[in-house]
C-alpha cells in the first residue's frame, strides 16, 4: 500500500512538471502565463510565433502522461500494483499537470498529457482520438473544440474496446476535468469569439 501511494505521488510529481514554462525559457520566450490565453500550453506556446518551442512543448507534456503510466505498467507485476493503482497514476500525472506543485498550482489544460496517459492505457484508443483531433484542429483551425470533441468520445470508445472498469472511471475523470479546464473555450466557442489554431497573441 506504502509502495502504491508512492508511485501515484510521484506521477503527480511528474505531471507537475510544466514544459511550457520551461520551454519556454529555454527558447528566450515570455512566461506563456503572460500572453495569450495564458494557459501553460502547447497551442499557446504556438502563439508566441516559435513552431520548435510548441512542438518541444507538446511532445513534453505527452511524453509525462505517457511515462508516468507507463512505468507504473513496467513495476506492476513486480511490485502487485494493480489496475487500481495504475488508473490512480494516469489521474495524477493528470492532476500534476493541471495543479502543478512546482509552479504554483497553475497549469494547463491537459490535452497533450491526457492524451499520453491514454497512449499508454490502450495504444488504439489514443490513435483513434488523435485522428479525431487532427480533423478537427486542422479542419476547423479550433484546437479546444476538436479537444472538447475527442475527449466526449474518450469514454465511449473506451468502454467499446473493454477497457477495465477503473480504467473507465479514470477516463472519465479526467475528462470532466478538461471539460472543466476548457470552461471559458466553451464560453467563446458559444460567442463565436474563439481565437484559431496557431493564431498570434498580441
Amino acid at each position: 500500500m506504502m509502495l502504491d501511494a508512492m508511485i501515484v505521488l510521484a506521477a503527480y510529481l511528474i505531471g507537475s512538471v510544466s514544459f511550457a514554462v520551461l520551454v519556454s525559457r529555454w527558447f528566450g520566450l515570455p512566461d506563456p502565463r503572460s500572453y495569450g490565453s495564458k494557459n501553460p500550453g502547447a497551442t499557446n506556446v504556438l502563439r508566441s510565433g516559435r513552431k520548435a518551442a510548441a512542438v518541444v512543448t507538446l511532445a513534453g507534456d505527452g511524453l509525462k502522461g505517457w511515462a508516468a503510466v507507463a512505468l507504473a505498467q513496467w513495476f506492476a507485476p513486480q511490485h502487485g500494483f494493480t489496475d487500481t493503482t495504475i488508473a490512480l497514476v494516469a489521474v495524477a500525472v493528470f492532476v500534476g499537470h493541471l495543479y502543478p506543485v512546482f509552479f504554483g498550482f497553475v497549469g494547463g489544460k491537459g490535452v497533450a498529457t491526457a492524451a499520453g496517459v491514454l497512449l499508454a492505457l490502450n495504444a488504439w484508443l489514443a490513435l483513434v482520438l488523435l485522428v479525431l483531433w487532427l480533423i478537427l484542429a486542422v479542419g476547423l483551425k479550433l484546437s479546444s473544440l476538436a479537444a472538447l470533441a475527442a475527449t466526449a468520445a474518450a469514454l465511449p470508445l473506451a468502454w467499446w474496446l473493454q477497457m477495465p472498469r477503473v480504467y473507465l472511471v479514470a477516463i472519465a475523470l479526467m475528462g470532466a476535468l478538461l471539460v472543466w479546464r476548457h470552461r471559458s473555450n466553451i464560453r467563446k466557442l458559444l460567442a463565436g469569439t474563439e481565437s484559431g489554431f496557431g493564431s498570434k497573441a498580441p
